[in-house]
């Protein structure tokens, strides 16, 4: 494949050109199962190649821990050679998060039997606009105290995390709920018509709920960024 800008030849589909410093591809979806990760790279709707990266899982718990990090750092470098604006990633949960771990880029997780196919589909989420402030800078609203203590921060920072989240407006604690010895657990309900959502944080009897006021327009866009939130926080483990 050649650079589309200067014709440099690139090493790999997909590459930044380091001659013109021209991206070729704008989102990487990433494939991933526990011994094989998939590196798709896609311009707009058109998908460039593909690559694919591989590893021996290992036994015993300190050889499976740098192994699991040694092949999450294969797959970002992949990734760090596009320069992509987005990651979108599915499969093994525990490879994808030490693959997140050792990257800054925008990185959604996408569930579907074809994952491509699926982010091309959502081309439209690119619209949203990003709101580009610190988690605690979109926290708001007249109540301040949070359930969960320090889980239920981490809870709250993760969601305010997102790019599509504008605001955080956590509401008042409802202790007359039924018991629970799970500890807190944190999930994000169905979008209104204007593409807003809710936060509900639950520990042991209290419950809370937290208006998120995001970038989208419809219900629709709204529940793309529901699906996010859930799964950052199901990667965090508060879901």
């Amino acid at each position: 494949m050649e650079c589309r800008r200067c014709a440099t030849p690139l090493d790999r589909p997909g590459d930044y050109c380091l001659v013109c410093h021209t991206a070729a591809a704008d989102t990487v979806v990433l494939d991933i199962d526990r011994d094989r990760a998939t590196v798709t790279m896609l311009a707009e709707d058109e998908v460039l190649g593909e690559t694919t990266v591989t590893t021996k899982p290992e036994d015993g718990d300190e050889e499976e821990v740098i192994e699991l990090r040694n092949f999450g750092g294969k797959i970002a470098d992949e990734v760090l050679r596009k320069r992509p604006e987005e990651v979108y990633a599915t499969g093994n949960r525990e490879v994808v998060r030490a693959t997140r771990a050792q990257l800054h880029h925008d990185f959604y997780r996408v569930n579907d039997d074809d994952p491509v196919e699926a982010v091309i589909d959502r081309r439209g989420d690119r619209a949203l606009d990003v709101v580009d402030l610190a988690p605690r800078e979109k926290l708001g609203g007249s109540h301040s105290t949070l359930i969960g203590d320090r889980d239920g921060r981490r809870a709250i920072q993760t969601v305010a995390g997102h790019p599509h989240v504008k605001k955080v407006i956590p509401g008042p604690i409802d202790a007359g709920g039924t018991g629970s010895q799970s500890g807190l657990r944190a999930k994000v309900t169905r979008a209104d018509t204007n593409g807003n959502v809710r936060l509900l944080l639950r520990d042991g009897s209290s419950v809370q709920e937290n208006r998120i006021v995001t970038t989208a327009r419809d219900n629709d866009g709204g529940e793309h960024v529901r699906q996010d939130l859930n799964d950052a926080l199901d990667e965090a483990n508060l879901y």
